[in-house]
């Protein structure tokens, strides 16, 4: 199995081969995580440290079951409560950890940027959880794997990304996976949603749903990241699931076995209508859930052996 990195701060430095090896891991975790029994001794004896700068109840407890499953000891540390906001820089966090000896760090920050940083100062293998408006590797890792299981490849696919573009960086990372694995990527949405220039990295642009869902495989929606918005974006919320919104109307314009994704958590009514999120034959959303263990189990596996053979390394 070749797997190079040190750290997987994103999409963007991996080779094709990395990524297949990496879901191709992911998918022995897939049937471990389905037994009774769904511990393995892969991570015996390291710690794993989850620092949250941002909220997100779904992605951390995804990454402390996968630690948990692969044997580690794992720990959360409470950054909204932690020294951080005593005004402590990163830096010094970064110090402060180096004196704990972790192994494996996941962090999820604000800034883009910051997960980059951390790993520059810190004597262990990172995993970036998501940073700012950057990247979020492992999401979209983990929507390859769904993908890959729903349609039997991953490479030669039409797959449209809709909805609020600009503040995603789960789009971002989607975006640089499957362009890498040879897809063609359309993304869908009001203009004031998908940043300038974006023709320029290879993708479609449509603003029109239903001409951009129009004989696809699979239809990728994004929510609306409000909290990051600092302006009129969208009229309403009404007008935009009228427009952009997902529904049968608009679903039918895709290939009759195509699916739908949302990385979560979702906003009924306004991104997606309740019933295709629900729809058993069309909708992998739970799917999804279920493959972020598997391919964050996977990532820290990877990371490990990449540590075990690096002991000077990890002893200076």
């Amino acid at each position: 199995m070749r797997f190079d990195q040190r750290h997987l701060l994103g999409i963007e430095p991996l080779r094709p081969d990395e990524i297949t090896t990496l879901l191709d891991l992911a998918e022995q975790y897939v049937t471990l995580s389905r037994r009774r029994e769904k511990h393995s001794n892969v991570l015996s004896g390291l710690t794993q440290i989850n620092m949250f700068f941002e909220n997100s109840t779904r992605t951390q407890a995804s990454f402390e079951i996968a630690g948990q499953r692969l044997g580690a000891d794992v720990m959360n540390m409470a950054m909204q409560a932690s020294s951080i906001k005593k005004g402590e820089t990163l830096i010094d966090t970064a110090l402060t950890l180096n004196a704990m000896h972790p192994d494996l760090l996941v962090v999820r920050h604000p800034h883009s940027g910051a997960v980059d940083l951390l790993a520059q100062k810190v004597n262990c293998a990172v995993l970036n959880a998501g940073d700012g408006r950057h990247e979020h590797p492992t999401q979209a890792l983990l929507d390859a794997l769904t993908i890959r299981r729903a349609k039997g490849r991953l490479h030669r696919l039409n797959i449209a990304i809709c909805g609020d573009i600009a503040h995603s960086r789960v789009a971002r990372s989607n975006i640089l996976l499957l362009q890498k694995m040879e897809n063609r990527v359309r993304l869908v949405g009001p203009s004031t949603l998908i940043p300038a220039g974006m023709s320029e990295f290879g993708v479609e642009i449509y603003d029109d749903m239903r001409k951009g869902l129009e004989d696809v495989d699979v239809v990728m929606m994004l929510r609306l990241q409000k909290e990051r918005m600092d302006g009129g974006f969208i009229p309403s919320e009404r007008e935009y699931y009228h427009r952009w919104g997902l529904d049968a109307d608009k679903l039918s314009h895709a290939k009759p076995d195509a699916i739908v994704m949302h990385p979560g958590p979702m906003n009924r009514g306004v991104e997606i209508d309740g019933t295709i999120a629900d729809d058993i034959n069309r909708s992998v959303i739970q799917e999804q859930v279920e493959m972020g263990v598997a391919v964050r189990m996977a990532a820290m596996d990877l990371l490990a052996r990449n540590l075990r053979a690096r002991p000077t390394e990890l002893s200076a």
